[in-house]
């Protein structure tokens, strides 16, 4: 069973996560050709303030 997780900066509306789930669901069985049911998606939020690149929190970035 394919499993794919997905990281998000928290923000991003319900509808968009719908889109995505079901167009990486898409990709996933037109490529491996798999069952749809075999596909799971986790989505991990993470807000601005708790990620850092570089040295720098991506809150603190421009």
């Amino acid at each position: 069973m394919p499993s794919v997780t997905i990281e998000l900066y928290a923000g991003r509306t319900l509808d968009q996560k719908r889109a995505l789930v079901k167009n990486v669901t898409t990709a996933i069985v037109d490529t491996l050709k798999v069952a749809p049911e075999a596909v799971r998606i986790k989505i991990v939020e993470t807000s601005k303030e708790n990620s850092a690149q570089a040295g720098v929190l991506v809150s603190d970035k421009k």
